[in-house]
């Protein structure tokens, strides 16, 4: 099985106010990738908390047992990939599904088939591709992951890409929301339609 991980640890400065409270279709973005990574293989979720951890976890209605706080969030996304791998049972998953909050544009169908390819491919490493471009989410083997315990803080999981780069597959996508990174208000109100 998988673990789906939902990185919300940031701080937000540049959109003001936390992502993964942000609406997306009526939803918050954390309410709908817990929503569209739910999923047969899927047999744990950890949703990293870090600035705004409060706040989030009143209005989120989180369940406690998957919550994992990265206190050292400021060191960047690395470290709470590291928060959500040392929380999970040793030796249970096959590989981790890796979301970042503020790419929330994504379907359960896309999800579906990144899952898909990833178990019927046995690359170590399963990435989306909009138009040539690689977005998220990504999937993680578990073989990977004292790599990415091991992974510089400045180059985080890239660096665990780049040296696995002949074994990364990519899977074609039309969603842009694979590249969409949501981090600022003109970004967001554009994405979804805004003037």
């Amino acid at each position: 099985m998988l673990a789906a991980v939902i990185l919300a640890a940031g701080e937000s400065s540049r959109m003001g106010s936390p992502k993964a409270l942000l609406t997306y279709q009526g939803r918050p973005f954390l309410e709908h990738l817990l929503e569209v990574t739910r999923h047969p293989k899927v047999g744990l979720t950890r949703v990293v908390l870090g600035a705004n951890a409060e706040k989030i976890r009143s209005q989120s209605n989180l369940d406690p047992a998957i919550v994992v706080i990265n206190q050292n969030w400021r060191q960047g996304q690395l470290s709470s990939i590291h928060a959500a791998l040392l929380s999970l049972p040793a030796g249970l998953t096959d590989g981790i599904l890796l979301c970042l909050v503020d790419h929330p544009l994504i379907t359960a169908a896309l999800v579906d088939e990144l899952i898909e390819k990833f178990y019927a491919s046995g690359k170590p490493i399963v990435v989306p591709a909009y138009k040539g471009r690689r977005g998220h989410p990504a999937i993680f083997s578990s073989k990977l992951y004292q790599e990415l315990l091991d992974a510089p803080l400045e180059t985080g999981a890239r660096s665990v890409v780049w040296a696995h780069a002949s074994e990364v597959l990519e899977v074609p996508t039309v969603e842009e929301g694979v590249v969409l990174n949501l981090n600022d208000p003109e970004t967001f109100r554009s994405a979804l339609g805004g003037p």
